[in-house]
Order: structure tokens, then C-alpha cells, then sequence
């Protein structure tokens, strides 16, 4: 079964015959995505870190580049500051000019955003698809900030056919938000991040095994962005990185520099085996299918 006949079946079941038990049915095509994991270092200047986003996809998608990742926040920066002090109307000014850049590269994206709905303020992921049609806003689950609000949902959302979810920095931490998307279809992983900084170095060798952790464990495809170190050592550490489903690095940037990661994932290696044989096998398969039931299935035709 291809990635597009997987997210029809999911679009109808909450969990297709085909996930519940491991090895039935055809293998899978073999299907290619060109990813970019851009390493983006946001100014506090809004303008500013749109106009290079815009830039960097009207010229990954001249690349063949299909989707491309930015950190967390990269839209506004990462601070407090910059996230409580942008207004809504601001916020969607900037996703309309991000929009009509995914329109004239045809290219797919995902951007790190504070996203504010009423009176909440999330610490959120837009998901552009080659139209400029935002498919999800994802809100971060499981905060490290206290200023965002906590997301309340998990998804499974279609990148040219291929059926993909997102976590944010700190959910990395909780396995069961990548496994359980992993189970209701999700081949690929996009990872927004803006670590802590490189001061706190006991913290980078776990960073680095969490992620890949989460790639092996469930067999799919992690794709990273994370925001870079400055200079005076504040800002995150870099090490943006795309992790195959083995757990190996296709590639990974450095810590300082602004830096564009770009593989072509061989989805026939994304079969998500490790993760299925909680459902096939041990005693929690009914409580994994009772939280697969929770994951949001996106997609179809714009309205």
C-alpha cells in the first residue's frame, strides 16, 4: 500500500486493517521525498525572518526541494518577547507572505509560529502545502515556555501524498506523541526545535539520542530544524539533522553557522515495523488503538 492509499484508508478508519497486523499485504512502493532542514537563525525583526524564508523556499523549491523546515518560532524568534508582543493581524500578514512563496516555488513548508486563536497563544507549527493552504496548525503539547498555551491534538497530515506528523522541542521528551501519530499512518517526522544553548552541554548528547530514539523506535523518518548558536554563545546549538528510520544521520549541520540539510528519504525504509508490534504484540494493543483513535486524520482537496 502506497502513502497516498494509506492516508485515504486512514481518512476512513481509525485504524486500518492493514496497521494492526505487521506484515500483511503488499510492500510498500518505492516512493522518494526531497526534504530540507533549515537551520534559521530569527532576528526579532518580523519582517526581516519572513523575507529570508520566503527567499530560502523560492530557492529550495528551484532545488526539487518538496518540503522544507524551520525551527521553532523562526517566524517571530524564540523569545518571550517577541512571541507575547506580535499581534494577531501581524501573524497572519506574515503566513499570507510565506503562502504566496510556497505558491511560487511550489514547494511545501513547515514553519515554527506563536499562533493566537481568541485569547489563546500557542507555541505552533504551520504546515503549507504547494497551493499556500495551511493543511494543520499543530500547537506544541508539552511546554518548556511559560508563556504558550498547551496544544490539545495530535495529527497525521499529507506532504505530496505522503502522510506525515510534527512534533515541537520539548515533545520530543514523550515518545507517545510520535508513536501514536506513527501508528494511525505517519511515515515522517518533522522535528521544529530551539534547544538549549551549547553553555549547557550536558544537555546535547541526550538532545541527540531523544530524537534519534524516536526515529528507530518507530521506523519512520525524522526530519530537524533547529536554530543555531550565535556567537556570544545565547541562541540554541544547531545540529539540525534528517534521521533514517535505523536511527543513522543522513545528515546533521553544525552549531553556529546557518545551515540547509537536504536528503532524499527512500520512503520504502519508513515501514514503521517497530512501532506496529505494539500492536500486534504484549498486552497494550488495545490501549494503543484507543489512543491512535485520538490522532487528528488531515487532508483531502482545498475547499
Amino acid at each position: 500500500m502506497g502513502p497516498v492509499r494509506i492516508l485515504a484508508a486512514l481518512a476512513l478508519l481509525v485504524v486500518p486493517p492493514a496497521l494492526a497486523d505487521e506484515g500483511d499485504g503488499p510492500e510498500p512502493e518505492t516512493t522518494t521525498l526531497r526534504v530540507a532542514a533549515v537551520q534559521f537563525r530569527s532576528s526579532r525583526d518580523l519582517d526581516d525572518n519572513v523575507s529570508r524564508i520566503r527567499a530560502h523556499l523560492i530557492r529550495l523549491g528551484g532545488q526539487g526541494v518538496r518540503v522544507a523546515v524551520f525551527p521553532e518560532c523562526a517566524l517571530t524568534g524564540y523569545s518571550g518577547d517577541s512571541a507575547t508582543s506580535t499581534t494577531a493581524d501581524r501573524l497572519a500578514e506574515a503566513e499570507a507572505r510565506v503562502a504566496e512563496a510556497c505558491r511560487e516555488a511550489g514547494i511545501s513548508a513547515v514553519v515554527g509560529s506563536p499562533w493566537r486563536d481568541g485569547g489563546r497563544l500557542y507555541n505552533s507549527a504551520l504546515v503549507f502545502d504547494p497551493s499556500g493552504r495551511v493543511v494543520e496548525r499543530y500547537h506544541k503539547v508539552q511546554l518548556a515556555e511559560a508563556w504558550p498555551d498547551p496544544g490539545d491534538h495530535l495529527s497525521v497530515f499529507p506532504v505530496d501524498g505522503v502522510p506525515c506528523s510534527i512534533i515541537i522541542c520539548h515533545d520530543e521528551r514523550y515518545p507517545e506523541l510520535v508513536r501514536l501519530p506513527v501508528l494511525a499512518g505517519a511515515r515522517v517526522v518533522f522535528y521544529l526545535s530551539h534547544e538549549s544553548g551549547i553553555r549547557q552541554e550536558h544537555k546535547l548528547d541526550p538532545y541527540r539520542a531523544q530524537i534519534r530514539a524516536r526515529a528507530v523506535e518507530n521506523t519512520v523518518f525524522v526530519v530537524q530544524a533547529n536554530a543555531p548558536a550565535n556567537d556570544d554563545l545565547s541562541g540554541s546549538h544547531g545540529q539540525s539533522r534528517v534521521i533514517a528510520p535505523d536511527g543513522n544521520l543522513l545528515g546533521e549541520a553544525g552549531m553556529f553557522g546557518e545551515e540547509i540539510v537536504t536528503a532524499d528519504l527512500d520512503l520504502s525504509l519508513a515501514t514503521a515495523s517497530n512501532a506496529l508490534r505494539s500492536l500486534s504484540r504484549g498486552p497494550l494493543g488495545d490501549w494503543w488503538r484507543a489512543g491512535v483513535s485520538r490522532v487528528r486524520i488531515l487532508g483531502g482537496p482545498p475547499e
